[in-house]
């Protein structure tokens, strides 16, 4: 049996090691440590062949105390309750460390998306919408995209819930310019990863424009591309790429441009010639400034964190490194920029596009990132003061600076 820790597991060895910190209150601690509302929905669907499949949906709401719950809707074949349980947990953190007027929610369908038609996969879409219509709500739990879903998906969600309840754009966010959403919300994540990278470089007195800075990014779907064309556009040498299907090394540095269209029309780095052909177990290892992991959760584990050589790690995926790898990874000095925040730009994003649904105003995508980047920034020296004043790693820092401003919350309701 492995002793790895479950993702709300880990979760929850991370908020108590802060907790401990602040020397929080037992009844703050309690509250953050479950969440408010989940829900496990069953969902009947007409296959292509005529007959009915029986999905299982999740929506796990882990805390309104700052405002509505807000998270994506991820699709794969391995989502589970706990899973979702801890995606909800860190999109409060996520949203708190910025200081979003939000709390954290998060949803998922256990499903292959490969293995489904585009009709199969509106049909399930539209009955997981039917079965949560008294959830979501502008004001209440607004979703959004996440891992397998994009524009399409949360644009079928949309259209369900205007039948049921009237149209509302404001309740999901990552939507198609046509329905309502954001310019910049496709890139938002790894713009986020970009600008955090940047200011971790910064702060080591590292200047990828004068200086060679090596790069790998593992995972290269919408995190991890943009990711990796964006700090490229920096001037960060990105001398390795994976995804699912391998992983692809150039000590020289990849075209990262010919590869960000390779994916986009391909789907897949899976054939792609632009450098040699590595495992993503390698990739993880490699001799490099900066690593972004920026696929799944529990990437790096006891397993290998011993051998992880970055000076610098930007945390694009949620949940990366196993909360067991920590401390192994702060023994090697590892500067640990972590997903609550170098993946916030998206929920950044997000935000500004509720926003603009709200206003019925729409901004530029300049206008996006020039709103969006003192938020962020501000959030990444936030982070790093407390890194400094407590003598803790980022990632506790983190933890420390959004559970405090959640238990605040709670201590100004007054309501427990």
């Amino acid at each position: 049996m492995s002793n790895k820790l479950s993702p709300y597991a880990s979760f929850l060895a991370r908020l108590n090691k802060a907790a401990d910190i602040l020397n929080l209150d037992q009844r703050y601690r309690d509250i953050i440590s479950v969440p408010e509302r989940t829900m496990i929905v069953s969902l009947p669907v007409t296959m292509d062949d005529g007959t009915v499949k029986v999905f299982e949906g999740y929506r796990v709401i882990h805390s309104t105390v700052m405002g509505p719950s807000k998270g994506g809707i991820r699709y794969a074949d391995f989502v589970d309750l706990d899973e979702v349980k801890a995606l909800a947990s860190w999109m409060t953190l996520k949203c708190a460390v910025v200081g979003l007027p939000y709390g954290g929610g998060k949803g998922g369908i256990t499903l292959n998306p490969k293995t489904m038609s585009e009709g199969e996969l509106e049909r399930v879409t539209r009955v997981y919408t039917r079965r949560l219509k008294d959830v979501f709500g502008t004001d209440s739990d607004v979703p959004a995209p996440d891992m397998n879903t994009g524009g399409r998906e949360m644009a079928w969600i949309v259209s369900e819930y205007s039948r049921l309840k009237g149209y509302q754009s404001g309740v999901i966010t990552g939507k198609p310019l046509e329905m309502g959403g954001s310019q910049g919300r496709a890139a938002a994540t790894g713009w986020g990863v970009m600008l955090t990278c940047m200011h971790a470089l910064k702060k080591h007195n590292i200047d990828p424009k004068t200086q060679t800075v090596t790069c790998a990014v593992h995972g290269f779907g919408n995190v991890g591309s943009y990711g990796a064309k964006l700090m490229a556009e920096q001037g960060l040498k990105i001398v390795a790429i994976g995804d699912h299907t391998g992983a692809y090394h150039n000590a020289d540095g990849l075209d990262i441009p010919a590869a960000f269209d390779y994916v986009t029309k391909n789907k897949s780095l899976s054939g792609f010639t632009g450098g040699t052909a590595i495992t993503n177990d390698e990739l993880l290892v490699l001799d490099v400034d900066v690593l972004a992991p920026c696929a799944i959760e529990n990437c790096i584990t006891l397993a290998n964190a011993k051998d992880i050589k970055a000076k610098i790690m930007v945390e694009g995926a949620n949940g990366p490194v196993a909360a067991e790898a920590d401390d192994i990874l702060n023994e090697k000095g590892v500067f640990i920029v972590p997903d609550v925040l170098a993946n916030a730009g998206g929920v950044t994003v997000s935000y500004l596009e509720w926003v603009q649904n709200r206003l019925g105003y729409y901004y530029s995508e300049d206008e996006v990132f020039k709103m969006a980047e003192p938020m962020m920034s501000n959030a990444f020296e936030r982070v790093y003061t407390a890194h400094k004043n407590h003598n803790c790693p980022m990632r506790v820092a983190a933890y420390i600076v959004a559970v405090e401003r959640v238990a605040n919350g709670i201590k100004l309701q007054g309501m427990y």
